[in-house]
C-alpha cells in the first residue's frame, strides 16, 4: 500500500494568486513557510525555514484567495505532486502540495480591523469574531492533472 499525504501548518510568504482553468475551475496558489528549531552538534540553537508550494482548486480556492494574505497562518492537508514542463529547451520541475483541505489560522492582530473612535483598546474585552471556514471538500475528479 502506498500513501501520499502532506500536512503543513505555516505562514503565507506571499499573497495568494487566483487563476481560472479553461474549464472554469478556480485555482489558487500560494507558498507556506514552516520553521524548524534544533540544536546543532555544538549545542547551538539553529533555526531553519522550509518553503512549500500549495495549490487549491474550486470553492476552497476562492475562499483561500478571499481570506488569506501574506503573513496569515494556515493548515493544509493534501498530497505531494511534482509537475514538469519544458521551456526554451530546458526541463523544469515543481513540487507542490495539492490541497484537499485548507483551514485558516487565527487572524493577526495587525490586520484590517476598523479604527476605534474612542481611542480605547477594546480588543482585550471582546472575543474575536469566528472565522468562516469553507465547508466544501475538493472532489479529486475535478483536478485536471
Amino acid at each position: 500500500m502506498n500513501i501520499n499525504k502532506a500536512m503543513v501548518y505555516g505562514n503565507l510568504t506571499r499573497d495568494p494568486e487566483m487563476k481560472s482553468l479553461p474549464s472554469g475551475t478556480q485555482v489558487c496558489s500560494f507558498s507556506l513557510a514552516t520553521n524548524r528549531v534544533y540544536n546543532d552538534r555544538d549545542g547551538n540553537r539553529q533555526e531553519q525555514a522550509d518553503y512549500h508550494n500549495i495549490v487549491v482548486f474550486g470553492k476552497q480556492a476562492e475562499n483561500s484567495a478571499k481570506y488569506l494574505n501574506k503573513g496569515s497562518s494556515a493548515y493544509v492537508e493534501g498530497r505531494m505532486q511534482t509537475r514538469s514542463w519544458e521551456k526554451d529547451g530546458q526541463k523544469h520541475y515543481r513540487t507542490e502540495v495539492v490541497a484537499d483541505r485548507v483551514q485558516f489560522g487565527p487572524k493577526s492582530s495587525g490586520g484590517g480591523a476598523p479604527a476605534n473612535n474612542t481611542g480605547e483598546d477594546k480588543s482585550k474585552d471582546e472575543a474575536p469574531a469566528p472565522v468562516d471556514y469553507p465547508e466544501e471538500e475538493i472532489n479529486p475528479e475535478d483536478i485536471p492533472f
